[in-house]
């Protein structure tokens, strides 16, 4: 397929520029009903994983050529990288980095974001991202970033609620783009902090009216967000979003102390997934160990097809991180396959 041939249309301008440049850059776009919009950054990290998850199913088909394109795209996200201030940052057409740049300045370059929440969004290359900036950094930078958004709950505490009220600040719960930070830890070599702040995330942000976790006071349009909570809750995620061809979950703690999950014979094994965890008391968080089935696992994650498999999934917690458990072997990315 001639990738750089294809006439896109008018609405895809800027997927076609993404395809020829490697980027979409900075510049306002028209659309047929008059909207002028800017997205150039956001887009292009959003083409990224999408070219990812695309090159994925090319395998599969046996669609070689596809592949290896869509492989070569999903790394464009490189090219918005400034190493000077190591976010992501959006690039004129010709070339250079835009001058005026504020990390917190939303909807300019980044759409119902910012440059300091959407640097974070290579959720299929999280190892290339720690790379790019530096794991002391990267590792600092989310620390700081969840600390100072536990002051507002992650985002619900501030003057207006809508959809869109946390979209300057540093990390904005209620949208889509920053739901898979609190599980970067597990690539960086701190996983008992994924599992620190997902349940601080829980216990904060989520409750029993609207304006927490749903609808009037957060951007629910998709549903992630309850869906969010109940993956959370099981201990179990995917920051790629299941898009490899063999998908891993990435564990935190549970929140319950037994949780089955049925699954359809059709397509599994029939056999149903049971995940028990041991505690002293509700506040014991952090993962000791864990065995599937059991043998005992090494790692902060599992294949997908392991646990689907059906069987029984044993945490064990604590009131203190286990800082050894799972932090020498990180979940795959892009750049380790």
């Amino acid at each position: 397929m001639d990738y750089a041939g294809r006439n896109f249309g008018n609405g895809k301008y800027d997927l076609r520029k993404f395809v020829l440049n490697g980027y979409v850059p900075y510049e306002d776009t028209l659309l047929s009903n008059g909207w002028i919009f800017n997205f150039g950054a956001s887009h292009t990290l959003e083409y990224a994983f999408s070219s990812y998850a695309v090159a994925q199913m090319a395998l599969g088909l046996g669609r070689k050529e596809d592949a290896e394109q869509l492989m070569r795209q999903a790394g464009y996200y490189r090219n918005l990288f400034d190493p000077e201030t190591r976010f992501m940052r959006p690039r004129m057409e010709d070339g250079p980095f835009i001058e005026r740049f504020d990390t917190l300045r939303a909807w300019d370059g980044f759409q119902e974001g910012n440059a300091f929440q959407y640097t974070w969004y290579v959720p299929h290359d999280p190892a290339g991202l720690i790379g790019l900036m530096g794991e002391d950094l990267f590792n600092r930078r989310l620390e700081d970033m969840f600390a100072d958004a536990l002051k507002s709950r992650f985002g619900t505490d501030t003057d207006e609620i809508h959809s869109f009220s946390g979209i300057e600040q540093l990390y904005n719960h209620g949208n889509q783009p920053s739901l898979h930070q609190a599980w970067l830890f597990n690539y960086s070599g701190r996983p008992w902090l994924t599992q620190r702040w997902v349940r601080t995330i829980c216990d904060h942000f989520y409750g029993t009216t609207p304006l927490h976790g749903y609808g009037i006071g957060q951007d629910e349009d998709q549903g992630q967000l309850g869906a969010w909570y109940v993956m959370a809750s099981m201990g179990l995620f995917d920051v790629a979003g299941h898009t490899t061809s063999r998908p891993t979950f990435q564990l935190g703690s549970p929140m319950f102390d037994r949780i089955v999950i049925r699954t359809d014979p059709r397509y599994y094994s029939g056999k149903p997934i049971v995940i028990e965890t041991s505690r002293t008391s509700r506040d014991d968080l952090y993962i000791q160990s864990v065995e599937l089935n059991g043998r005992a696992l090494e790692k902060i994650w599992l294949y997908r097809d392991e646990l689907m498999g059906g069987g029984t999934l044993r945490i064990a917690l604590g009131p203190q991180p286990n800082e050894a458990f799972g932090a020498d072997i990180p979940p795959p990315s892009m750049s380790e396959e």
